[in-house]
């Protein structure tokens, strides 16, 4: 993937700093979580249930919240991340809070290089595929790290979403669906703190849901669902509404916010 090192360094460099921003974020509310609350939202507990015993590869883990709370109920965790930083905090959380989770920092496309075992389940959510720009790899991967009969779960951002650029007082509809060409943005903030001073200097791709699907198919895995909601768990888009239940949505309804996908090696 050498031709890409500069989009990967460039990413690498701004999720270093986003690890310092967003440990501090009342988004990712690290106190809260030290103190036990989970980070898992319901679409992931739905899919998996009970993961007790269950052996678990999270891809593009950040600094490993969502693996730690995988790890306190029960499941033999290992998390991925390029971010140095992010890795060096999820290491530190689990040492403080008694965990035994693993975390492995490099790129994710080169998991297998760096981590051999087989695994249950394999994990990623929500802001992941955007930063790989080719799905190829990443299914094969997938695929080389479940066993036989072991579970893959995504919970991603739909591909609608990402044709938007949030840059602009109001989102304007600018990126292909299924765009070839990278995007790169640069801004002042991030996410989970806009407020924040810091600079995101981002290099992404956009991959519609077939290629989702295809890529994963064409490793060997069988598709169980693929679910679209109208609703994420998370408030990173201009000018969506809290609801009852805690989730967030636009105000038309217009388009989905949310995919999840599940699939099993065969």
């Amino acid at each position: 993937m050498s031709n890409y090192d500069k989009y990967f360094n460039t990413n690498k460099s701004t999720w270093n700093e986003k690890v310092k921003v967003h440990s501090k974020s009342d988004m990712y509310d690290l106190e809260a979580f030290k103190n036990g609350k989970s980070s898992l939202m319901p679409y992931e507990l739905d899919a998996l249930k009970d993961v007790k015993g269950k052996s678990l590869l999270h891809l593009q883990c950040h600094f490993g919240q969502d693996t730690l709370s995988w790890s306190r109920i029960g499941a033999k965790c290992t998390g991925v991340d390029l971010s140095d930083e992010g890795i060096k905090l999820a290491k530190h959380l689990n040492d403080e809070l008694k965990l035994d989770a693993e975390f492995v920092c490099c790129n994710v496309l080169d998991t297998s290089e760096f981590i051999k075992d087989e695994f249950d389940i394999v994990y990623t959510t929500y802001g992941v595929i955007g930063w790989l720009p080719d799905l190829k790899p990443w299914g094969k991967m997938i695929a080389e790290r479940l066993k036989e009969g072991g579970t893959f779960f995504m919970a991603e951002f739909h591909p609608i979403v990402w044709m938007f650029d949030y840059l602009e007082d109001k989102p304007v509809l600018k990126y292909g669906y299924m765009q070839d060409g990278v995007i790169y943005e640069e801004y002042e903030g991030t996410y989970a703190n806009q407020h924040s001073k810091m600079i995101s200097k981002e290099y992404g791709w956009n991959h519609g849901l077939s290629e989702v699907i295809n890529a994963l198919a064409e490793a060997g895995l069988q598709i169980e669902y693929l679910k679209e909601f109208n609703e994420s768990p998370y408030d990173v888009l201009p000018n969506l509404k809290k609801t009852d239940s805690g989730m967030f949505v636009t105000e038309d309804k217009l388009y989905p916010l949310i995919f999840t996908l599940k699939a099993t090696k065969i």
